[in-house]
């Protein structure tokens, strides 16, 4: 058994992202190994069948299969951000937000980035489904007000970012930030052109964050031996 946790992981899914973020802004030191999703390590499929990333395995064999699951164990060990305890709402609230992001707007997204994968779809009627949604979080980070630094940042409450459940960052944002990401580089021209300039600014944010840096760091895929030391 490894002495630290073990992660399976695939830089760009957004999933494994928001793992990654929580793991690296709880200081969770973990073994990464890359993974290539065509050509998916034994050791993997031993662990979850399921075969999708992120997976975490822990030192006493435990295996952590979702994403979500993933971001909680590691912020409950320690939360330096306080990102289970946002300025405004509770966890409940968050994890509310979360699964709507996961379902609905999932959903649309993947609809919309991916046509050929599905019978009958129009893209652009998925855009706008996704785009209503994007609205309500536009609606939600406007509220806030302020403007600010970098997520990860230790700075005043006053001077940060605001972020969906408050003037900071949380584990809202965290776990949806990597998939409206995802859907602004489908047609970013078109993304950059709406009108959701509090929306715009939260994104640019955390993709111009030290912390977003790190956990975007390439590695050589995993092929056996032992992984990279992450964060």
């Amino acid at each position: 058994m490894s002495a630290v946790p073990i992660l399976y992981s695939f830089r760009r899914c957004p999933y494994a992202m928001r793992a990654r973020l929580a793991l690296a802004v709880s200081r969770q030191s973990c073994e990464l190994r890359e993974v290539v999703l065509r050509n998916k390590p034994v050791e993997l499929l031993q662990a979850s069948p399921k075969g999708t990333v992120p997976v975490l395995v822990l030192p006493d064999g435990t295996v952590i299969e979702q994403s979500l699951d993933i971001m909680l164990w590691a912020l409950q060990r320690n939360d330096p951000q306080h990102w289970l305890e946002p300025p405004t709402g509770t966890l409940d609230d968050m994890l509310g937000l979360i699964a709507d992001c996961d379902s609905r707007f999932k959903h649309g997204l993947d609809r919309y980035k991916y046509p050929q994968r599905y019978e009958n779809i129009n893209p652009l009627e998925q855009r706008e489904l996704c785009s209503a949604w994007l609205a309500i979080l536009e609606a939600r980070l406007a509220d806030q007000g302020g403007s600010g630094t970098r997520p990860g940042e230790r700075v005043e409450a006053a001077r940060l970012q605001p972020g969906l459940f408050g003037a900071r960052a949380s584990l809202a944002d965290a776990a949806i930030m990597p998939f409206v990401r995802q859907f602004a580089q489908v047609d970013r021209p078109w993304f950059d052109s709406q009108p959701w300039p509090a929306l715009h600014g939260w994104l640019a944010g955390w993709l111009e964050s030290p912390l977003f840096a790190s956990i975007m760091e390439k590695h050589t895929p995993w092929a056996g031996g032992q992984g990279v030391c992450f964060p």
